[in-house]
Order: structure tokens, then sequence, then C-alpha cells
């Protein structure tokens, strides 16, 4: 009986699996990170988060 000490190929293919999506992750985070730097800033006085909000009653979500 020999032993098995090297990686079997299936391995080998697991780990360019995991290599590649974590390369992947990796150009997501930067393209994310350029856009993010990229981006224009907030006009002062104005709260981005409720900057388009309506007062009021709003539409109703489906046709009528």
């Amino acid at each position: 009986m020999g032993n098995n000490s090297r990686p079997t190929f299936t391995k080998r293919q697991k780990e360019q699996a995991r290599a590649e999506k974590n390369k992947k992750k990796e150009e997501k985070r930067e393209f994310r990170k350029a856009m993010k730097d990229n981006r224009e800033p907030a006009p002062a006085g104005v709260d981005p988060d409720i900057a388009h909000i309506v007062p009021g009653p709003q539409p109703l979500p489906w046709d009528e």
C-alpha cells in the first residue's frame, strides 16, 4: 500500500476555484470603493436619506 501524499486533482480544483472566487470578490470590493470615492458630495443642509420624500398621503402601491 502506497501513501497518497500528493494532493488529489479534485482538491487542486477546489483550491483554484476558491482563489478565483476570492479574486473576483476583491475586484468587486475595489470597484465599489472606487464608485464610493467618485461619488459627488451631498449638498449642504440636505439630508440625503430624506431628500426626495414628499410629505402627505403616499400613492397606493397597486393600481386601482
